[in-house]
């Protein structure tokens, strides 16, 4: 796992990250280190961008253009929760359920749910985001075919 919490960030997203609890913080920070963890797991996603989109720190393939959006964010109206949220039209969190039913919360066909004490299933969580950083590549081939092609990333 990435251990390098100074992962380089512009001032923008870093007010996000520090307007979030403390408590919340640091989980949010642990999914941006699995996200670039997992990209420099795979080869031709190429450099990551991290910018804001809705005002959430979101994740994005632009050298590649090989992956769907990934933002990460907390809702104060859900104060005990955190999420990873992909593009709801790219078919992935259905995917996502059908592969690991029993190890994610999900939200709908948006989002992957956290509750603050949650155990983060890592490898897990890592192929779901190699599937959504790759989606481009993949979104043709058959499911098992598509997660086929994530497997090797732990």
């Amino acid at each position: 796992m990435v251990t390098d919490s100074n992962l380089p960030m512009n001032s923008e997203i870093a007010a996000v990250f520090s307007s979030y609890p403390k408590k919340i913080n640091s989980k949010l920070m642990f999914l941006r280190q699995l996200i670039f963890e997992t990209a420099a797991a795979i080869e031709g996603i190429g450099k990551i961008e991290e910018t804001l989109k809705w005002g959430e720190p979101s994740y994005l393939t632009p050298e590649s253009k090989s992956g769907s959006t990934i933002r990460i964010a907390w809702k104060e109206s859900q104060k005990e929760q955190y999420s990873i949220f992909f593009k709801c039209t790219a078919n992935l969190v259905p995917a996502f359920k059908e592969k690991f039913p029993l190890s994610f919360n999900f939200g709908g066909n948006r989002s992957i749910d956290f509750n603050l004490n949650d155990d983060v299933p890592v490898r897990e969580l890592k192929q779901c985001i190699a599937l959504a950083l790759t989606y481009h590549h993949n979104k043709k081939l058959e499911a098992s075919e598509r997660w086929k092609t994530v497997e090797k990333v732990k």
